[in-house]
């Protein structure tokens, strides 16, 4: 039972991701190119403020036509939105929170569209008893929840671990795993395996990294590459040997930029290609390191597959609004509250935020 005479503790959960324009126009582009190439490009690029705007511009300019005439418009922000609101309902059903005292409110942040995640954290400076970011990407780098740290330092100070978590590590969880195992095999569309004497292959696509630098050395930033790889290795291994497994081959699929030296080779071309040459005449492709479709995913490589010459095809979304995932990433939430709260316990961090930020853990 809660004892009503303590003053309850109020936790502050954002789900953040990169953002994706929801209304294509070149003025809602522009500020958005620009603030990708000075938050991502130039960590790998030295670049002066005037080609952070030239290249903001020209890559605006160049979705913009694109995305136009291929009448495309990017879910992302919307999924976030919806996932946000179904981790806020899991998150109020948790019942080891409601014991605790603990209420959570669950709200959505990007790094390169409003709400900007500097913005929602300075807000929460002064009515949060503590704050859990989740970048919404499962394999973490200097690009993905890179941000988010450099955020928090910027908005808090170095002592921001007293009161503040960055989620990492969930390409590791077991339960995502099997997750996506049940939601893969539960998606595929009827017969696309079943055939006798039919070869299906299974196309797992993420974000590619920097493998070496302009240089031909390696990157000086933490690209996540031998995280990238190992998820990889994991999943193909809990697919194949899984036994409602309808695919004789799995590959990764990288989704590559052209800038900064050299990117990982095991390509979504590649694959595809390997798999035509091979025989397969199904394929399925499934985004298994994204967890919200965007122009990386739902367009740049289901234009691929669409253009591949094996004749019989179906993406598969990113796990998007899956209840599943709302439940499996609440309980996530739920244990990164649950240590900030030993930590409170432990070292004593009962005062607000506002007056917390130049502690130390």
């Amino acid at each position: 039972m809660v004892d009503l005479t303590v003053k309850k503790r109020c936790y502050s959960v954002v789900l953040v991701t990169y953002g994706e324009v929801e209304e294509l126009t070149p003025r809602s582009l522009w500020p958005s190119s620009r603030k990708i190439v000075q938050v991502v490009t130039r960590q790998i690029v030295k670049l002066p403020k005037f080609m952070i705007y030239a290249l903001g511009d020209f890559r605006s300019t160049k979705h913009y036509i694109d995305w136009k005439i291929n009448r495309y418009r990017s879910r992302l922000v919307p999924i976030n939105r919806a996932q946000a609101k179904g981790v806020a309902l899991e998150l109020k059903r948790d019942q080891r929170l409601a014991e605790a005292g603990v209420s959570v409110e669950v709200v959505e942040a990007y790094y390169f569209v409003p709400p900007y995640l500097e913005d929602v954290l300075q807000k929460f400076r002064d009515r949060s008893d503590g704050v859990i970011v989740v970048p919404m990407i499962p394999v973490e780098s200097a690009f993905s929840c890179g941000p988010a740290c450099h955020v928090a330092i910027d908005i808090y100070g170095e002592g921001h671990l007293a009161f503040l978590r960055v989620v990492r590590g969930l390409w590791k969880d077991a339960d995502l795993h099997s997750l996506y195992l049940d939601y893969v095999f539960a998606s595929l569309a009827a017969g696309i395996g079943s055939k006798e004497g039919r070869r299906t292959g299974l196309v797992l696509v993420i974000h590619g990294t920097i493998v070496k630098n302009r240089k031909g050395n390696t990157p000086s930033v933490f690209t996540g590459l031998n995280e990238t790889m190992e998820f990889f290795r994991l999943m193909r291994e809990k697919i194949l040997a899984d036994p409602r497994n309808v695919f004789g081959e799995v590959k990764l699929g990288c989704l590559n930029h052209s800038t900064g030296g050299e990117w990982t080779p095991e390509t979504v071309q590649l694959a595809l290609e390997e798999l035509q040459q091979d025989g397969f005449d199904a394929v399925a492709m499934f985004p298994f390191g994204y967890f919200a479709d965007n122009s990386e995913t739902d367009y740049e490589a289901k234009k691929l597959l669409d253009g591949s010459a094996i004749p019989i095809k179906q993406y598969i979304p990113c796990i998007n609004e899956s209840p599943g995932f709302a439940r499996w990433l609440s309980s996530k939430i739920a244990g990164e509250i649950g240590l900030l709260e030993l930590q409170r316990k432990v070292f004593g961090t009962d005062e607000s935020m506002a007056h917390t930020n130049t502690q130390t853990p």
